[in-house]
């Protein structure tokens, strides 16, 4: 298969997921956004921003196990085998479910922790009521991650994109009606603040959920995938293959946004203002790595199928492809970041003190987008391959041994403040893109050796 034709089968998987994603990342845009043209802003976004992390790091860490499916539904499609698809279908849901109550009660006691901490009082007063409200969705996020999951497999990504473009329009209309109270004749809905921006969220992916189980309804019924007659006892050894090849993935999801949610609470501890500033330019870097993020799944699917059939040489090639399309968005994104600065932050809120605390920030964000294109691409070809460890061990390398003592470093000792601890983060992503991508270079190798042998 030529490069071109890797290229026009990796957009046909990929540009529906890179929808569902953008959309996906916009709900807490959304929420930062409503929420900082409230009275306050400084304080509401902090408050916004320390729920949205903490939640965001327990939630994908805990659900990034599910990756695992990744691996296992591609594969069986690949070779055929829908029997086992559905099977890894099946013992996903069980794990889901174990998963999401685990994250639920950890959530709930997780504010006995936060309010140990030596933030502003306020802020961490709105963080802790956001964050109860977020975790109503917690069963149904779990949820649809499974499903999604099953979809993507089998190629069929548009309802994904769907559910979420439309998702964001259920969260634009909760945010406006929850967060600012309303009345129609004898409906009065109070307003519930950075509350009802939480609940907002819950409710919005809730429909996720419906739209997927009723997605999956047509599909089967369409292609008979033989959903409706599978067999449905439990396999032990099932659950435990899909957690230890997803137990590292999710570890690495988790040691990437624990980074961030590390740096988040460390400037916290210097206000409202720099914390405002931050979730904003995080926001921001989220949203552009979203697509790099949506061309891992991609990769991940393409380089599964293609070892299912025994294809290795297709299986380089779609890695590689994703990598270049991954590289290639992100440095793109690093242009518009660098020069649409300022703009981007005042669509936030108009707040200038907040402003100017997210510009610079921004600036670093440019500085690291290829990097980050290249090590979540290369992670996602990776996971393909059923390489789950490499990720977790090179980004515990680059993240935490390099990229968070530089940070603090320039943050607290030379004073740099919120904008030391993002160049520490750059650093971190710079050796983590570098090293997956040096990682994926030799699996190509090997799968080079594997076609030759055969």
């Amino acid at each position: 298969m030529t490069v071109r034709q890797q290229i026009r089968h990796m957009l046909v998987l990929a540009l529906p997921l890179i929808a569902a994603e953008l959309g996906w990342m916009s709900m807490g845009i959304v929420d930062t956004m409503m929420v900082g043209h409230m009275d306050r802003a400084a304080v509401n976004i902090a408050s916004a921003a320390l729920g949205q992390v903490l939640y965001n790091t327990l939630a994908f860490g805990i659900a990034g196990v599910l990756l695992s499916l990744d691996t296992f539904l591609s594969q069986s499609h690949g070779a055929g085998r829908y029997d086992e698809a559905n099977r890894w279908l099946y013992h996903g849901l069980i794990l889901a479910a174990v998963l999401a109550a685990s994250l639920f009660a950890l959530v709930e006691l997780a504010p006995l922790a936060m309010r140990r901490m030596p933030i502003n009082p306020q802020v961490m007063d709105g963080a802790v009521r956001f964050l109860h409200a977020l975790n109503w969705g917690t069963p149904t996020l779990f949820l649809y991650f499974t499903l999604r999951r099953y979809l993507q497999a089998f190629n069929h990504v548009r309802p994904i994109a769907f559910a979420l473009v439309t998702a964001n329009l259920c969260n634009v209309l909760g945010n406006w009606v929850l967060i600012y109270g309303h009345h129609w004749g004898p409906i009065r809905i109070p307003a519930l603040g950075i509350v009802g921006s939480g609940l907002a969220t819950s409710l919005s992916r809730t429909y996720l959920a419906l739209f997927l189980i009723a997605a999956i309804w047509h599909v089967e019924h369409k292609h008979n995938y033989g959903l409706r007659s599978m067999l449905r006892h439990i396999e032990t050894g099932r659950l435990k293959r899909l957690t230890l090849l997803g137990a590292p993935a999710g570890g690495q999801i988790f040691v990437e946004i624990a980074i961030f949610g590390t740096v988040t609470f460390l400037i916290g501890t210097m206000g409202p203002l720099p914390l405002a500033g931050h979730e904003i330019a995080l926001n921001c870097a989220s949203f552009t790595f979203m697509v790099p993020f949506a061309i891992s799944a991609a990769a991940a699917v393409r380089v599964g199928q293609a070892i299912g059939r025994e294809a290795p040489r297709e299986a380089a090639g779609a890695g590689w492809t994703a990598i270049l399309l991954g590289a290639a968005c992100m440095a793109t994104c690093s242009i518009i970041l660098s020069v649409f600065a300022r703009p981007i932050a005042r669509a936030f809120t108009p707040d200038q003190g907040v402003i100017a605390a997210t510009v610079p920030l921004l600036f670093v964000a440019a500085a690291f987008q290829f990097f980050d294109g290249l090590q979540i691409t290369a992670t996602g070809a990776l996971r393909g391959a059923g390489n789950t460890h490499a990720g977790l061990i090179v980004q515990i390398i680059g993240y935490w041994i390099i990229g968070l003592p530089i940070g603090s470093w320039l943050g607290f000792r030379l004073h740099y403040g919120a904008l030391g601890l993002w160049i520490g983060l750059c650093a971190g992503l710079v050796v983590a893109g570098i090293s997956l991508t040096t990682v994926w270079s030799r699996t190509t190798r090997s799968l080079s050796r594997k076609s030759l042998a055969s």
